[in-house]
């Protein structure tokens, strides 16, 4: 199987450069994912949809959206999925290494340097405008989500996440029994091809 490149490259799934570059990406964009699993739908739509076009962006919201429902961590389960779909089983231990690694090298060097880092003034700093900008980056997530599912101008939808919110916000309800709840509702009353 082939997949083509930005550059108009060819590269065969399987072959040594496809995992050096999906070891590579895999790996920066975990270096970036800070904030939450979900600043990672931004960074991986931006390489493998927009650059690479491994996978489409319907593709990448499904992964994510198995890899926020499954236990674990998102960002290594959607990691794993976008391997095992690239290259199976060898792809979904690269994606899987990728990502484990840069926070894992993250916590040793702030394990072993915790007194100096935590009470570091510049390092502080530096935390408060990564959450800044991982909430930006969330923020234009969900309006590009929302934005679509408006511009489908079905009800069912839109009441699904209106709903979800206002339980979440308002009403103090568990997120993961909202996921729940939600895929339920999916399951029996989005079985329509508009619903797509």
């Amino acid at each position: 199987m082939e997949k083509k490149l930005s550059d108009n490259r060819e590269i065969k799934t399987g072959s040594k450069n496809f995992y050096r570059l999906l070891f590579k990406s895999t790996f920066i964009i975990s270096m970036f994912t800070v904030g939450g699993g979900y600043v990672i739908i931004p960074l991986l739509k931006a390489k493998y949809v927009d650059e690479y076009k491994w996978i489409s962006e319907d593709e990448t919201l499904n992964m994510v959206a198995i890899a926020q429902t499954t236990p674990g961590i998102m960002a290594v389960n959607t990691a794993i999925m976008l391997g095992y779909r690239m290259a199976g089983v060898a792809g979904a231990l690269t994606g899987m290494f990728a990502t484990i690694l840069p926070p894992l090298m993250i916590i040793m060097v702030v394990a072993t340097f915790y007194e100096l880092i935590a009470q570091n003034e510049y390092v502080k700093l530096v935390f408060k405008g990564m959450q800044c900008g991982a909430t930006a980056l969330l923020l234009s997530v969900a309006t590009d989500l929302l934005i679509k599912q408006c511009k489908k101008k079905l009800i069912l939808p839109f009441v699904i996440i209106v709903a979800t919110f206002a339980a979440n916000i308002f009403f103090d309800v568990n997120i993961m029994l909202l996921v729940a709840i939600d895929g339920i509702i999916g399951f029996f009353f989005m079985r329509d091809k508009k619903f797509e």
